[in-house]
């Protein structure tokens, strides 16, 4: 019975969530909570300075991508692409960081189309023949890595 007189508050609580209305219970957080920054964060926001250039980033935009998998990325931004490029944490394996890199991709920006999928490059696209945002992400050499975002 008691089955029953929970659906109506589940039935509450669904349409409170759908409507967008925050709950206090999703702002609460536990100690040691991970404040680490999002890989989708990042490259939503790369892919976003593609039109305007890449200028506007700075070295600190990528390094949220690259987090999960290596300490000490570099990034640089240009007008024309935006690259990092760090050490896996598994010292000497790229692949495991490069198929981590590709899915991070594939899930934060799912109209990206993904062209190439193999254990040396990962590579997708966005947008139109000739107006098209480039996303590769690339084994540089045995142990490093390297994402490039470009817009040729």
């Amino acid at each position: 019975m008691t089955r029953f007189r929970l659906l109506p508050a589940i039935a509450t609580l669904a349409a409170t969530m759908t409507a967008g209305l925050a709950l206090p219970l999703a702002s609460a957080r536990a100690d040691g909570a991970d404040d680490t920054p999002s890989p989708c964060a990042a490259l939503k926001r790369i892919v976003a300075a593609a039109p305007q250039g890449f200028q506007s980033l700075g070295p600190d935009d990528g390094r949220a991508v690259a987090q999960p998998y290596g300490d000490d990325a570099r990034c640089t931004p240009s007008r024309a692409a935006y690259r990092c490029e760090w050490t896996p944490h598994d010292a000497g394996s790229s692949a495991a960081a490069l198929q981590g890199v590709g899915a991070d991709i594939a899930s934060c920006l799912p109209d990206a189309t993904h062209d190439q999928n193999s254990p040396a490059r990962q590579h997708f696209y966005l947008g139109a023949r000739g107006d098209r945002t480039e996303i590769t992400a690339a084994a540089a050499g045995a142990s490093r890595v390297t994402l490039t975002v470009s817009k040729p």
